[in-house]
């Protein structure tokens, strides 16, 4: 039976929350998290992060800019050394997936027997890449609809999404993670605790895999990617790919979900661009290897033909190698 301080008479009291990695994702939850519970409330917000941001943290709290408004927040602890972190109850991995099992290896002393680790990447094997990391810790998976970045050190902005967010495990009783539910609730969080965590994963996947792709090598806003004909044709067969790997794997995803994603890229303001494109186009690591690549890799498991992947994915792994 899971049993952490947090959970108490299914209640939630005093936590130790660590989000470990504080750019747009781990900028946007951990700083609802920190303005909802400083310092002084007893409960314990801790911030993974490293560089200017890390020292512009420290001086002087983040700041959050979102589409209802700006707050700062102030963890309890803002740091680059895990020694300074001891277990804690809940851990938001909140790293991009090139960059996943690494970190998971330099925080898993964080991580004790009754520790919820919940990873909100983009890839759809998070948690399987996150337990093959760790020796403890209870694993779920995640997600997140959010569009965000760092804005400057200090300073992370929200641009668009619904900022919902999905959690569970991939097997077994969702009811042990309740706590970790209301906790992130009571920080103005729109968390859902399912039992289905798997169709949820792939519905983003859906989606954020060939938005990212398209966006990244034609250089075009999510808005003008679906204005053109030709790439949102590509967009859409995309999304058919991964639909029929999805399938190949076992998970069940809505008869509509093509038509939902592609709903999804229009509810974002027009001129939004996609994370990947963003890091291709500053020539930072980009998330290739977890999305179009992961599809590539799947399809020839399992006999799926991906054309409109394998044509992206070998074109963006041209100019980023």
């Amino acid at each position: 039976m899971l049993y952490l301080r947090g959970h108490i008479d299914g209640g939630v009291s005093l936590m130790r929350i660590a989000v470990v990695g504080i750019g747009g994702v781990g900028g946007y939850y951990g700083g609802r998290l920190a303005h909802a519970y400083p310092p002084n409330s007893g409960h314990e917000v801790v911030f993974f992060c490293r560089g200017a941001h890390l020292d512009a943290i420290r001086s002087g709290g983040l700041k959050l800019g979102s589409t209802d408004g700006e707050v700062a927040a102030v963890p309890s602890l803002a740091t680059d050394s895990v020694a300074d972190i001891g277990v804690v109850d809940v851990a938001l991995l909140c790293v991009k997936g090139y960059d996943l099992l690494q970190t998971v290896h330099s925080v898993a002393s964080i991580v004790g027997p009754e520790t919820v680790v919940i990873p909100l990447g983009n890839g759809v094997n998070n948690d399987e890449i996150v337990k093959g990391g760790l020796q403890c810790g209870h694993v779920l998976n995640g997600c997140v609809y959010i569009s965000t970045h760092i804005e400057a050190p200090g300073f992370v902005q929200q641009t668009g999404g619904s900022c919902k967010l999905f959690f569970g495990p991939s097997a077994g009783d969702i009811e042990p993670y309740r706590f970790v539910e209301r906790f992130l609730a009571g920080a103005g969080i729109d968390a859902e605790l399912t039992s289905n965590v798997q169709e949820k994963v792939w519905s983003k996947f859906v989606f954020i895999g060939p938005v990212s792709g398209v966006t990244s090598l034609h250089g075009v806003s999510i808005g003008q990617m679906l204005a053109q004909p030709d790439l949102e044709s590509t967009l859409s067969q995309m999304m058919h790919e991964v639909e029929t790997v999805a399938s190949r794997k076992g998970v069940c995803l809505p008869g509509d979900i093509v038509e939902k994603a592609l709903g999804t890229g229009a509810s974002f303001p027009f001129d939004t661009r996609s994370s990947m494109q963003l890091d291709v186009e500053n020539g930072r690591p980009a998330e290739l290897e977890t999305m179009l690549g992961y599809v590539v890799a799947a399809g020839r498991e399992f006999g799926v033909e991906t054309p409109s992947h394998v044509n992206i994915y070998e074109a963006l792994r041209s100019r980023t190698v």
